[in-house]
């Protein structure tokens, strides 16, 4: 399984950039996003920057990925949990336009 990581830039050296997040430093390959500017938040996979972040989706992101550690460590303190996932919680679930017109159209054949 593939996560991606927010990242805040924090040097920028061609399409190259350190970037930085729960106290570490890494190299990250920026040619997917090459506005990236120092103090912006990235959205990284295998060392790259996939997109540009806000900064409060990089901190919802950070929060959700800490839940799930905290999950898979065995620490189900229900408040935490909820604090990570805070977007999510009294929001019903939609799908995204593409699948959603692929449903709709689905419901018209049968």
């Amino acid at each position: 399984m593939c996560l991606g990581l927010p990242m805040r830039v924090e040097e920028v050296h061609g399409t190259f950039a350190l970037c930085s997040a729960e106290g570490r430093v890494e190299r990250v390959d920026l040619a997917l996003v090459p506005d990236a500017a120092r103090g912006d938040h990235v959205l990284v996979f295998q060392g790259a920057a996939r997109r540009l972040l806000d900064a409060d989706e990089a901190r919802l992101i950070a929060e959700a990925l800490s839940g799930v550690a905290a999950i898979m460590a065995g620490d189900v303190d229900e408040s935490r949990i909820a604090r990570a996932f805070a977007d999510l919680v009294d929001r019903e679930p939609t799908l995204p336009p593409h699948l959603a017109a692929a449903y709709a159209a689905g419901r018209k054949e049968a």
